[in-house]
């Protein structure tokens, strides 16, 4: 999505690119550092940005996300929970949306039980769930 007029040209010193989406806590935008990084901003809307809670709640969610780490998160980079607009950014990971992925895969979907072991004998009429590997 393309940067809306209302939407400011940095955040936190990060110069804004793209307006990634946007949900009922805030807008995420593209960004890029001043060395080229690219990073995803959640910047939270005004209308909780003067709730004192909320603050303490986002400061909490950063704290937490700060903590996490592993292959498959993207890691914080920097957050301002005191800003007129409190924000958090995170490495941007580029892919597919998940309304996009989801549109793709309904198209092509298998029958599940097409994927359940390739030898196995079941039949397809039949539960997709695994058959159970406890003793009666």
């Amino acid at each position: 999505m393309a940067l809306r007029d209302s939407d400011p040209s940095e955040v936190g010193g990060y110069r804004t690119e793209d307006r990634l989406g946007s949900g009922g806590m805030g807008v995420v935008y593209l960004a890029r550092s001043a060395s080229g990084r690219r990073l995803a901003i959640k910047v939270v809307h005004s209308q909780y940005a003067d709730d004192d809670e909320f603050r303490t709640r986002f400061r909490r969610e950063v704290a937490a996300a700060r903590r996490v780490s592993g292959a498959f998160t993207a890691p914080v980079v920097d957050a301002d929970a005191d800003a007129p607009h409190p924000w958090m950014a995170t490495l941007y990971i580029p892919a597919r949306t998940s309304a996009r992925t989801s549109a793709g895969t309904a198209r092509s979907r298998r029958p599940a039980c097409a994927a359940w072991p390739p030898a196995s004998p079941r039949p397809c009429a039949t539960s997709t769930a695994p058959e159970s590997s406890t003793a009666t």
